[in-house]
This record gives structure tokens, sequence and C-alpha cells, in this order.
């Protein structure tokens, strides 16, 4: 369901009414659309912003993910997808996203209007496994708004007995964040 507070170029409103309603400061971008410059920024609002770029078949993950969930301000300039099904997909290349074929199964999804986002866990974990200090800092930041997700993680880790790139690393970034959060 299409949220009354969301715009998106030439649904309700045209590109150049919509920049136009900008700098009047009527509306502020919000991911792929614009927002009344006085709505709340949900989660369920950052989700639907990305519409036109996740069809079903893809779900936000990395920094998307983080975003969604609240863990860094800006929305990342390229989202990050994963396959949410299973089969293979082949479809056009988008200048606005990075494209990770890697399927994530429904529990490790969660649905915000009609979006699929990876879990608060799942992401973490995820950002963790991806190496750079800016994954490390949303990681961290997730962390901190709520600590249980540390444990989560872990606890995630631990029952994904299957190897994968860089899960030591994340184990012992998840026993660091013990250690200062405690």
């Amino acid at each position: 369901m299409a949220s009354p507070f969301l715009y998106f170029a030439d649904t309700r409103l045209s590109l150049a009414e919509l920049s136009a309603a900008r700098l009047d400061g009527d509306v502020v971008e919000l991911g792929e659309g614009f927002i009344p410059a006085d709505a709340v920024e949900t989660t369920a609002l950052r989700a639907a912003s990305l519409a036109p770029l996740l069809p079903p078949e893809l779900a936000a993950s990395h920094l998307s993910a983080a975003w969604v969930h609240g863990a860094i301000v800006e929305a990342p300039p390229r989202h990050t997808v994963v396959r949410s099904v299973s089969r293979r997909l082949h479809f056009r290349i988008g200048r606005r996203f990075i494209y990770r074929d890697a399927f994530v199964p429904e529990g490790d999804l969660e649905n915000w209007a009609g979006i699929k986002v990876t879990t608060p866990t799942r992401t973490v974990v995820d950002l963790l496994r991806g190496g750079s200090a800016e994954f490390a800092a949303a990681a961290t930041a997730m962390i901190l708004a709520v600590p249980e997700r540390r444990t989560a993680a872990l606890g995630w880790i631990e029952t994904h007995n299957a190897p994968f790139p860089y899960k030591r690393r994340a184990i012992a970034f998840l026993n660091e964040c013990a250690a200062t959060t405690t």
C-alpha cells in the first residue's frame, strides 16, 4: 500500500513540480522519492521510498537496510539489494543500486510497506562481513541503538554453521563490542 506522504516523480506530481516544491521547502528527498517537509521519517517511509528500485524478488541489504532501520542518517548513494527468491534473476543492472547475487531466506527478511529488508540481525552480520570502515560504523550504530543485536548476531552466526567469508572477523568484532558496551 502506497503512503499518502510519499511522492515519486511522475506519479502524482512531475519531477519539475517536486523539484519546485523542494526549493520552496514543502518537500524533502527521501530515498527515491519525496516526503512533506514536516512528515516524520519512519522505518516504513524509508522502506517505501525504495519501491522504484525493489521489485518483490529483491530486498534491501547492507547499508541500505541499515538506513531503513535508522542506523545511518543519510541514504547510501547506491543502494545494495539481494535476492529474496531462490531462483537466479535476470534483469537490467541499475545505476542506483548494487546487486549482490546472494539469496536471503524469508526468515532473515522483514516486510516494511511492501518492501523487503534484511532483519536488523542479518544486517549487522552482513555489514560486519563487508569489511569496510563505513560498514563497521553502521553495524556499531545498530548495536549501540539496541545492544541485544550483538547477542542476536552472534547467535545467528552460530546457527548458520556453513562457512562464509570473514566469519572470524565478525565474531571478533562482536566480542569487542561486548567489552565496550558492558
